[in-house]
């Protein structure tokens, strides 16, 4: 039997997903990529899950690919690892989870954790984590995104400067670049991921979803797609519950409670 190489639990209305293998530095195989996936594809169905948090088990977030298990899988169409039910957590196949996503890392956080940074919403910082994206150190090249994102989130300069080297980088430069969004004392990078993700949640779910397809769609197909869908998602929200729920709310001056519908 496959062992648990990413533990999901819940938490109110989070899903808490963790990189379970501490004794490889969380080095992924094939079974933590498949089980990734699958969490993955759990937040996206589950509609009482509002917001996915994901960590890592242990010192540190991911000493990037276990090669040795990996490579041997690197097929002519590249690496199969989304099994049925779930979803691509780095988006590689055009799939995206329509929740957001938080991210909290710490200790070692190479090239697939990079990634995942770079395919996350939110990612917080523990101060002592070093990153790197030393693919090129390994005769291979990034896949998982780091290609068409990391320029775009640090400006090309930057990015080149990390991925043709594979030097590492320190939480202050991946903050000043823009891959993380805050930096904490070691320790804390979960609770204050899972506190940003709690303000997420707090809000009405379909308006954060949406909010966050049409920010994608402007990434992916330009400005303009983005623009000409706004009307029509904007009529669809103010016709929810929760659109009524936040008007009570802002007449009667209290907290809404939204239900996503």
């Amino acid at each position: 039997m496959t062992e648990k190489r990413v533990t999901v639990d819940r938490d109110g209305s989070l899903l808490l997903i963790g990189l379970n293998r501490p004794e490889k530095r969380n080095a992924a195989d094939v079974a933590m990529l498949e089980q990734l996936a699958l969490a993955y594809g759990e937040l996206d169905r589950d509609d009482t899950a509002r917001v996915g948090v994901v960590y890592a088990h242990g010192d540190h977030f991911t000493g990037g690919l276990d090669l040795a298990d990996v490579a041997p899988r690197i097929g002519p169409e590249g690496l199969a690892m989304v099994p049925e039910g779930g979803i691509h957590p780095w988006g590689m196949d055009g799939s995206r989870v329509s929740k957001p996503v938080v991210l909290a890392v710490q200790g070692t956080c190479l090239t697939l954790g990079v990634e995942l940074a770079l395919a996350s919403d939110i990612t917080i910082a523990a101060s002592d984590t070093v990153f790197a994206q030393l693919e090129v150190a390994r005769a291979i090249l990034p896949f998982g995104g780091a290609t068409t994102r990391f320029a775009a989130t640090a400006g090309w300069g930057d990015a080149m400067r990390w991925m043709l080297t594979g030097d590492r980088f320190d939480a202050a430069e991946a903050h000043r670049m823009g891959l993380v969004q805050e930096v904490v004392e070691p320790g804390h990078q979960l609770e204050r991921a899972r506190e940003l993700a709690g303000r997420i949640a707090a809000q009405a779910p379909l308006a954060v979803q949406a909010t966050l397809a049409n920010a994608r769609l402007a990434v992916r197909e330009g400005v303009a797609a983005a623009e000409a869908r706004l009307p029509h998602e904007l009529v669809r929200l103010a016709q929810t519950e929760d659109a009524r729920i936040g008007m009570q709310a802002f007449l009667t001056r209290t907290d809404p409670e939204f239900v996503g519908r």
